[in-house]
């Protein structure tokens, strides 16, 4: 937690995402530690999802608990969630909606999640279980913007020795087969432990660091790229076809999010037929992507339009 605040000014204030669970509240206590040490203002957040009876009670005892520690403000944020691309994502994206606004409204400086590198080698399995690109297999970041995930490098056993003496509650969807992740946390990560020796969670998290290397520097090169070919103009297709096809998914990716498509619809097979306009081109008509998308091929460029 020290290192992960060292960059911040005295008196910026940093708040710290808890669930209640024993890697959170291990960085709550973390924050509640460092941050008078390092003259920070700490605070916490914690979302009630509104999934289970009994949740808003959870979140208000989790909270007076919180403000036992030393964190104000502590703010327990309520979000409805939807049904958009299954549960988990569901969740996933009204709780970050909520924290991004709770930490707006309150001018944080930095707000620190409690994921573990066990957390990372999930992610990491999910995405290669999902046929998902470099930057899904990168996993999550230590930082990105103003999230903060001090832990990642430790594992989950660890937080939970740091957590001992807390209150701790395991929300039951952690262990609900139900739901992807808890099926790897619970099967398929013990699995490859027994198959290949341990140690593998600690492998999947540093192929993440690595492909997140690599996805990164193909980012830069293709953002120079979609500029050099045209970008919100109309991509130049001899331009296209002299790049290297990670950099060209990327710059084909990019118009068509910068054309109107929704980022959670356009899948690879989308950017599969925008290829297609390239290098099996017979005249034929234009393609239609997510959110009104209209692409097609004229005097050598690809002019990407959203409908009214």
């Amino acid at each position: 937690m020290r290192a992960a605040v060292s960059d911040l000014a005295p008196g910026d204030l940093v708040l710290v995402a808890c669930s209640g669970g024993a890697d959170s509240f291990a960085l709550a206590a973390a924050l509640a530690f460092e941050a008078p040490r390092a003259g920070l203002a700490a605070g916490a957040l914690t979302v009630d999802h509104g999934l289970q009876q009994g949740s808003a009670d959870r979140a208000g005892e989790l909270a007076m608990t919180l403000r036992g520690l030393g964190l104000d403000p502590t703010e327990v944020l309520t979000v409805t969630v939807g049904a958009a691309g299954g549960p988990e994502a569901a969740a996933r994206a009204a709780r970050y909606a909520a924290l991004a606004a709770a930490a707006d409204r309150l001018a944080a400086a930095a707000v620190v999640l409690g994921h573990t590198r066990d957390d990372q080698a999930e992610t990491v399995l999910l995405g290669l279980a999902r046929g998902s690109g470099a930057r899904s297999l990168a996993g999550m970041a230590a930082v990105t913007g103003r999230w903060r995930r001090p832990l990642l490098g430790l594992d989950r056993a660890t937080t939970r020795r740091a957590a001992a003496g807390l209150p701790v509650w395991e929300d039951p969807h952690n262990t609900d087969p139900a739901y992807a992740r808890s099926r790897v946390r619970r099967d398929a990560l013990p699995a490859l432990e027994a198959a290949l020796g341990p140690g593998v969670a600690a492998a999947l998290a540093r192929s993440a660091d690595l492909l997140r290397a690599d996805a990164d520097a193909l980012d830069v090169w293709a953002a120079s790229a979609y500029a050099a070919c045209g970008g919100g103009n109309g991509l130049d297709v001899p331009a296209l076809e002299a790049l290297p096809a990670a950099v060209r998914s990327r710059v084909l990716r990019r118009a068509a999010l910068e054309a109107g498509a929704p980022a959670g619809d356009l899948t690879a097979g989308h950017v599969g037929e925008l290829e297609r306009l390239l290098r099996d081109w017979h005249g034929q008509g234009p393609l239609h992507l997510p959110g009104g998308v209209r692409v097609e091929r004229r005097c050598g460029r690809l002019l990407l339009t959203r409908g009214q």
